[in-house]
């Protein structure tokens, strides 16, 4: 089931991914994956984020912030909506950027910023998720680490006001967003910065591009 309002119909979100040019994503993995591998990794990880995403229930579109055209030409044949960045300002104007563009084709549209390196992102849990930020104008799910945020959500008539980045948990709880405090939904949670992460991520189970990104390298113990 997905997220419904009071009157019994489907909240129908609009996600907001960003991703940066592959050439600059993940680069805490260099030490893990090399700065061979390293871009297809990001890749694959938002190709498997976007392919979950679009596959829950109460997601309607997804729209990908990005400008790399790589990436942009692979996420659209997954279905997203590609906008490029224009304000060219860091993650959390790309996501504003994101969120503006989404409205201005569904002025009414829920909207919810959705981190791009979620690669065991399971959309059953998504959309449970989903369904709990639905009761709030504002909700956010911090990260594994219990630091970050991977998902801030805005309902209809109330603005994003994304505050993504170092211990964006606190920054979005001070800004007035209801922490969503579910348990079983660690693949929504788990994003993936470090070798260790993604050992983390292998665990709960990933999605096939990021398998088989995976299998070319060895993550040391």
């Amino acid at each position: 089931m997905g997220p419904e309002r009071r009157d019994g119909t489907l909240v129908q979100w609009t996600l907001v991914i960003p991703l940066k040019p592959l050439v600059l994503a993940k680069s805490r993995l260099s030490g893990a994956a090399g700065e061979g591998l390293r871009p297809s990794l990001a890749l694959a990880f938002a190709q498997d984020t976007v392919a979950a995403a679009a596959a829950c229930p109460a997601v309607l579109d997804v729209v990908v912030v990005t400008d790399d055209g790589l990436a942009g030409r692979e996420l659209a044949a997954l279905g997203a909506r590609i906008v490029p960045d224009a304000p060219g300002a860091g993650l959390n104007a790309a996501l504003a950027h994101g969120a503006a563009a989404a409205r201005a084709n569904r002025a009414c549209a829920p909207v919810a910023a959705l981190n791009a390196d979620l690669p065991a992102l399971r959309s059953t849990e998504l959309a449970r998720v989903l369904a709990a930020a639905a009761r709030f104008p504002r909700a956010f799910l911090p990260d594994a680490a219990g630091i970050g945020t991977t998902l801030l959500s805005a309902l209809s008539g109330t603005e994003l006001r994304p505050a993504f980045g170092a211990e964006s948990r606190a920054r979005h709880a001070a800004s007035g967003a209801v922490e969503l405090g579910l348990a079983d939904v660690d693949s929504v949670r788990r994003d993936v910065d470090t070798g260790d992460d993604l050992r983390a991520a292998l665990a709960l189970g990933v999605g096939p591009r990021t398998a088989a990104a995976a299998a070319r390298l060895l993550i040391a113990d």
